[in-house]
């Protein structure tokens, strides 16, 4: 594994709040001397870590450590990942240093229900969700409003069977035009092809009931309750070619009885998934999940 480093964007020194936090993220075949190695080139360079956690995978023999670090005031993202050059090459890192005051850049895929949408607005508004939401797509026009209400350019691209290459092609343009790092399907009704979830690999983030796969189709919340389920849930991963089997990010579950309805499956159903999908988001923009082949590290 070569060393890799992933350039971040960093606010300006002269600008930035004496607060400002930088996180490192890395990974690289485990084996002796990581920590030392890599807390040792901070503390040289002046930097105070305020967050640790690491994970020794025995089964892939792969390392994982994200460090949240405050430092020194003149010291940029460019300067840090200068200092860390050397100790990234002797352990064949794979890494990336962010400035946590930048915020990511984040465009939203919808189609008509749009709970996950809200959800999200309401969190970037109250500054619980750090992102900037660049566009929202839809291949319906029932969130033009909201998306108009809150500033944010609004893209109706329809799919069809013979449009879908097209449209696809239109979004992916939109990302590079937007600078978007995450695309966020929020509820988005539509199946990405193989090619474009290949070239935003590790960069959609898609969610789902956790019924799958059983119940799959129109109104699974409807087929669960039929089925007399005691227990319903969501499912928050990255998005790949293998349809709703992507690494997993986040999940949560809620136990309902023989008194639910059907209607109320799906309203608790909506809840739990626009809460899964927010944590899911934050983890990610806070660069808490890494990906470690067909599932995830994510120190919460």
């Amino acid at each position: 594994m070569n060393a890799v480093t992933k350039a971040a964007d960093a606010a300006p020194s002269a600008s930035r709040p004496a607060s400002s936090r930088f996180v490192l993220n890395l990974s690289c075949a485990d084996q002796p001397g990581i920590v030392a190695g890599v807390s040792g080139t901070l503390a040289n360079s002046g930097c105070n870590i305020l967050e640790s956690a690491q994970f020794g995978d025995p089964e892939t023999d792969l390392f994982f450590m994200r460090v949240v670090f405050a430092p020194p005031e003149a010291v940029t993202v460019e300067d840090i990942q200068g200092a860390l050059r050397s100790v990234a090459k002797r352990f064949s890192m794979e890494w990336t240093v962010k400035d946590m005051a930048v915020h990511t850049r984040v465009l939203i895929m919808v189609s008509r229900f749009d709970h996950c949408l809200q959800d999200l607005l309401y969190r970037k508004r109250l500054g619980a969700l750090p992102i900037d939401i660049v566009a929202i797509v839809s291949n319906h026009e029932d969130s033009r409003p909201l998306a108009e209400a809150n500033g944010i350019p609004f893209h109706h691209l329809p799919v069809t069977r013979d449009n879908k290459a097209e449209t696809e092609d239109r979004i992916l343009a939109l990302v590079e035009e937007t600078g978007a790092e995450l695309v966020v399907l929020a509820r988005y009704m539509q199946i990405l092809s193989n090619r474009m979830s290949e070239a935003l690999s590790g960069r959609v983030i898609n969610i789902h009931h956790s019924f799958l796969p059983a119940f799959k189709g129109a109104k699974p919340y409807h087929q669960a309750s039929s089925r007399g389920v005691k227990l319903i849930g969501a499912t928050a991963h990255y998005v790949t070619a293998d349809l709703d089997e992507g690494p997993i990010i986040e999940q949560d579950a809620e136990r309902v009885t023989h008194a639910d309805s059907a209607e109320s499956l799906v309203a608790k159903g909506r809840d739990i998934e626009a809460r899964v999908l927010a944590r899911a988001v934050r983890y990610h923009v806070e660069r808490r999940v890494f990906l470690n082949g067909i599932k995830t590290v994510v120190f919460s």
